[in-house]
């Protein structure tokens, strides 16, 4: 049995992460932390890291990139696998996780959905043939999530940019723009409003034709059922930084 520390336990991919471990024999969630104990959880919950009694077998991280840090600092202390779901970091960030993936096996995804990985791979083939193509990405979430673009949009336009050689740029914002459409540019559009769970659509457009694929979660299970993919896999993984791409494979 893998026991799990769930990283912002409290918030609403905490508490589905904690549903989807309570009907799955091979994990137990022995700990959370959070900024607040509301008392609700069936486990331990720590508003200080410092007060962690408990030893997990591997972190999963849903919450924000400052409480990321937080938590990765104790992992690496610790020398515990950690699974990385949260969002929204800066490029300095990103490379200081790389880092210390050196130090224990991180797990980081921008989107622990199987099928938008597969799409993100189906992405790279399409664009393998329309390479002529004006590229645009639209995205759709819940009025409370705080970054944009999503994660995953990005990760679907650094696919798409690596089969051009990384020739493209990213265009988030057009108001200011009285120009035509750059031929070098993968246009991101965020859109946020309701309880939408996530919905991502990337078109190619070509002088006679339109070519289009979209992804839509249902349900915030899906990320959840990933991310115990991700700690299965990540707890018997060495050092290094792993994402979805070595899950699949």
């Amino acid at each position: 049995m893998i026991k799990v520390l769930i990283n912002g336990c409290n918030g609403k991919m905490g508490q589905e992460l904690a549903k989807a471990i309570d009907k799955n024999d091979n994990f137990k969630t022995i700990c959370g932390v959070d900024r607040v104990d509301t008392g609700d959880n069936k486990f331990p919950v720590y508003t200080d890291i410092s007060k962690i009694t408990e030893e997990p077998d591997v972190i999963i991280d849903f919450s924000i990139p400052v409480a990321t840090f937080k938590i990765l600092e104790y992992a690496v202390n610790k020398h515990i696998p950690i699974v990385i779901c949260t969002t929204g970091f800066s490029e300095e960030e990103t490379k200081k996780i790389e880092e210390l993936s050196k130090q224990i096996p991180i797990f980081r995804s921008a989107n622990m959905s199987y099928e938008i990985n597969l799409m993100s791979s189906l992405v790279a083939q399409i664009t393998k043939y329309l390479k002529d193509a004006d590229i645009e990405i639209i995205e759709t979430h819940h009025n409370r999530k705080v970054d944009a673009p999503s994660g995953t949009a990005l990760l679907l336009a650094d696919r798409i940019n690596k089969e051009l050689n990384n020739e493209l740029h990213y265009e988030y914002d057009r108001h200011s723009k009285r120009e035509k459409r750059n031929k070098k540019e993968i246009g991101i559009h965020s859109i946020r409003g309701g309880n939408t769970v996530g919905t991502h659509t990337v078109t190619f457009f070509s002088e006679n034709e339109t070519f289009e694929i979209t992804h839509t979660a249902n349900s915030r299970g899906v990320f959840a059922e990933g991310a115990l993919k991700a700690a299965e896999y990540l707890a018997v993984q060495d050092n290094g930084l792993y994402s979805m791409n070595d899950l699949i494979k």
